[in-house]
């Protein structure tokens, strides 16, 4: 006699009832509140390659904002249904995120700048791939397979499990926000005090000596890493460090060690190793090495997901049409059942499939483009297929997306070397392709968790979908705004210094064979960028100058030139993934996005394409991987602990550990409960599901999540002010006290006086070093320019080929304040006037004569750097051992 069946699942708000659920100020409030996370998951990605699900905080804050709007002003309050529209809608942005930012910059990396068309085009077809392909799948993925925890066959989808846990709790008044607010207020004022005004250092470094002098421990006192490493835990995070460990305590020692006693180069170094800093170690060597640690590490776990796929695509096909579930019969549809219809599926791949090959089409005409788009939605299907399973088993944040993009971008690259399509354009179109899939797959599985949760509480999964689709919508055309002129643009450093610039001047055939302009400063420009081959790649009728191949190997980069003359004039160094660290003023320039897996993306692409791929390095990253995945080890955190900075993967282990300690002391709890339920199946699986949610949204995760909402936005702020050629310099002027000097004197008795203590009390010897090298709050290098004579009548050049009469006998640095607002771009308009007008030597500080109404900047006392970071640490574990606020009814 078989078990009889068990009782169809009832959600939360049963499917007879129909409140409020797909409203105006449901839609409008869960895309705004995806915006904020979608910036924060974007500067996330770009710093240190991974992201964390927002739809939990999200959701505690619709419940908040709602629950008070409704307290002050009596606005009515909205249903349960609502709120998972709003976090529904919510979801999207930091997936939309993920996705660009790991591929879109790659263009740059391949030689061409981010176009915000494209990265809008991008952003909306694989966002809306990623839906299409999910429609198919609830009810193989979300309906059939869902069960007790542990169950075989079971997909717990362990966020959308908590997120629907946190709005039950909501509905019956048990759940708050504050925790969030509270959490982005700290973080945001952290970031502001550290990164803004410079009031505490923003890495501490710690010399390893007994190793060698290339081994440095670092830290970055970065909240919104603190708040990465709490959700993800400590498996991940330890792997993480490891990584870091291995990279920056093992490997970069070890090169050095060795390579101090070359004499040459060792390649891909231009420089011998004992010549070189840990940075230098890192970017010719180490990034390579890791490189190939992530993307294999990534391909094996895309490998060992084929049985799933399989899986997953066969239950797809058994259960893809819609229609009634649960036993409900030929009767009506359900309202929880109710969802799109599987001609949607149909008539929206094809109308994707069109919109595709109309848009690659410009670029490597009909034949290359429905190849590209076919590749797309064929890849496409399969990795959504694949990130919505293994959303289901282990979660939004530990999902390897970018696994499977390495592996499509791999596949797609071999594909178009056997073809022949390797030119730069068909280099644009390999990346289009992974673009989309990544941005597929990770709303996809973004989609699915939200699914789940709908499932759990009651939502109509037809309208959810309209809602993620307004969030993805949305999200994809503000994605690349925040990515370009955000992010980007502000921390983009143009130099002119002759060590910077080649000096090459382009014939006029290789004019014309430049596709790409800009216009600086009000000057046009042709662009020429030696990444992507315009001028150093041989084809019929053109060979390369040595002298341009050259350029290309010395100092590959993208490098403005004068239409006219031909000459190289600026070089363009972009904020992602940028080489210069300093700005032609002698100003230091703050690198914060070596989007790690974006340089992955490229290395594969011009590995495959170009061919010019250092596979030795990239060969012992990969058996890295092979090693750590041989001792059953998953090797995809490990990587990325690899190839990013120690300092970022030190806070991130912080969070970690705290996490461990939290969960040590729920899980004892657990244990208790779930033996108190003894041989009882529900009250064992309730207590575990319990057990989940206590975990999932406890006030710690709630806490760390607004550590990275907060800090996250503090840096998209703090990279838009870099706009400003004053305000990073003015925010950070309290920190110097104003001694005038009284009368004229040479920069060198200044020194001496402040030394003897001539100069007033706060002046202190100890002040001498740090004298030298800031005066007014500005650079060594400003103030001899500052200083230099300019006798009257003097013709003055200024930017934008203007011009200036010097009336009387004055300094370059009043021209500079009088014309272009700051004496300290005295230095630039002594860069377009020296050969005219033949200035002493600016760099012999012999000759610095400090004007009389001139003000010595002076540095005050450093503040410990370490303490407000480890407050914030504490907070964390303090808020997150705390009993979490129990549900009322």
């Amino acid at each position: 006699m078989s078990a009889p069946a068990p009782p169809p699942f009832q959600p939360f708000v049963p499917a007879s009832e129909t409140p409020k659920e797909f409203t105006l100020t449901a839609v409008i409030s869960g895309t705004c509140l995806g915006l904020i996370f979608a910036a924060s998951s974007l500067y996330l990605v770009l710093k240190v390659g991974m992201t964390v699900s927002a739809s939990i905080p999200v959701a505690v804050l619709a419940i908040t904002l709602f629950r008070g709007l409704s307290s002050a002003f009596g606005f009515r309050r909205n249903t349960l249904l609502e709120n998972n529209i709003v976090q529904t809608a919510g979801s999207a942005g930091e997936s939309i995120a993920f996705g660009v930012g790991v591929t879109m910059p790659a263009l740059l990396l391949l030689g061409f700048g981010m176009d915000l068309g494209r990265v809008m085009v991008v952003s909306i077809l694989g966002g809306i791939l990623g839906i299409l392909a999910m429609i198919p799948l609830r009810k193989a993925f979300i309906v059939k397979m869902h069960g007790r925890p542990g169950q075989p066959g079971t997909l717990l989808y362990p966020e959308g499990t908590a997120c629907a846990q946190v709005l039950i709790s909501g509905e019956k008044g048990g759940t708050t926000g504050r925790t969030v607010f509270a959490g982005f207020g700290l973080a945001f004022l952290h970031k502001f005090l550290v990164e803004g005004m410079s009031l505490f250092a923003a890495t501490a470094v710690v010399p390893v000596k007994f190793i060698n002098k290339a081994a440095n421990f670092a830290a970055d006192m970065a909240s919104e890493l603190l708040g990465v490493g709490y959700i993800i835990g400590l498996r991940t995070a330890g792997m993480m460090m490891g990584g870091a460990v291995l990279g920056y305590l093992v490997i970069v020692p070890i090169i050095y060690f060795i390579g101090e006693h070359v004499a040459a180069a060792v390649p891909p170094g231009k420089k011998p190793i004992g010549e070189m800093g840990i940075k230098d170690i890192r970017n010719n060597y180490l990034l390579f090495i890791g490189a190939g640690t992530v993307a294999t590490a990534g391909i094996v776990s895309m490998l060992k997901t084929l049985p799933i796929i399989f899986h997953g695509l066969r239950a797809s096909l058994g259960g893809g049409a819609a229609g009634p579930v649960g036993g409900n019969g030929g009767g009506p549809v359900l309202r929880t059942d109710d969802e799109l219809s599987p001609k949607v599926v149909v008539f929206g791949s094809l109308g994707l499939l069109a919109l595709l090959t109309a848009f690659l089409t410009a670029d490597v005409g009909i034949g290359a483009a429905l190849a590209g788009a076919l590749l797309v939605l064929c890849f496409g299907f399969l990795f959504v297929t694949v990130s919505a399973r293994l959303t289901g088993e282990i979660g939004s944040s530990s999902n390897p997306i970018s696994g499977m993009t390495t592996a499509t971008l791999m596949v797609t690259c071999l594909i178009f070397l056997a073809l022949g399509w390797t030119s730069p354009i068909d280099r644009v179109l390999a990346l289009s392709v992974a673009a989309v899939v990544c941005i597929a797959s990770s709303n996809g599985g973004t989609v699915a968790q939200s699914l789940k949760t709908g499932f759990l509480v009651g939502g109509t999964p037809r309208l959810m979908t309209y809602a993620i689709l307004v969030g993805t919508l949305i999200s994809a055309v503000v994605i690349g705004t925040i990515l370009i002129f955000l992010l980007n643009d502000p921390g983009t450093v143009y130099s002119r210094k002759a060590e910077n610039v080649p000096a090459l001047t382009l014939t006029k055939p290789e004019l014309d064979r430049l596709t790409q302009s800009q216009t600086f400063e009000g000057t046009a420009y042709k662009v020429f960028d030696t990444r992507n081959d315009e001028l150093v790649a041989a084809v019929e009728g053109y060979a390369p100058r040595p002298e341009v191949t050259a350029v290309k190997e010395a100092k590959p980069g993208r490098y403005l030139v004068n239409p006219e003359s031909g000459k190289l004039e600026i070089l363009r160094d972009d904020a992602i993934m940028g080489k210069l660290d300093q700005r032609d003023d002698g100003s230091p320039v703050k690198r914060q996005f070596d989007a790690p897996k974006t340089q992955v993306l490229g290395i594969v692409i011009n590995g495959v394409l170009k061919q010019d791929l250092n596979w030795t390095l990239i060969g012992i990253g990969a058996m890295i991987a092979l090693m750590l995945e041989l001792c059953g080890v998953s090797a995809l955190a490990f990587a990325v602990g690899l190839y990013v900075p120690i300092s970022v993967s030190t806070p991130i282990f912080i969070g970690g550990v705290i996490r461990h300690l939290v969960d040590r002391r729920y899980a004892a709890t657990a244990q208790a409960e779930i033996a108190a339920a003894g041989n009882d199946p529900e009250a064992k699986a309730k207590a575990e599901v319990e057990a989940i949610r206590k975990s999932e949204t406890s006030p710690g995760v709630l806490l760390a999540s607004g550590y990275i909402a907060g800090g996250s936005i503090a840096g998209v702020m703090l990279a838009f002010f870099a706009f400003s050629d004053t305000l990073p310099r003015d925010l950070t002027a309290y920190q110097y006290k104003q001694v005038a000097v009284g009368s004229p004197m040479p920069f060198g008795e200044a020194v001496k006086a402040v030394a003897k203590g001539q100069l007033p009390a706060s002046a202190k010897p100890e002040a001498v070093e740090e004298l030298e090298k800031d005066i007014a709050g500005l650079s060594e290098d400003d103030i001899p320019y500052r200083a230099l004579p300019i006798p009257a009548g003097s013709k003055i050049a200024l930017p934008e080929k203007k011009e200036a009469t010097a009336t009387e006998a004055t300094t370059l640095g009043a021209v500079a304040e009088k014309e272009l607002g700051r004496a300290w771009k005295a230095k630039e308009l002594y860069d377009l006037n020296k050969d005219a007008l033949k200035f002493p030597d600016a760099k012999n500080r012999a000759t610095w004569v400090i004007p009389a109404d001139a003000k010595l900047s002076l540095p005050q006392t450093e503040w410990l750097t370490w303490l407000p970071f480890l407050g914030l640490a504490f907070l964390l574990l303090w808020v997150a051992v705390r009993p979490a606020p129990e549900a009322k009814g």
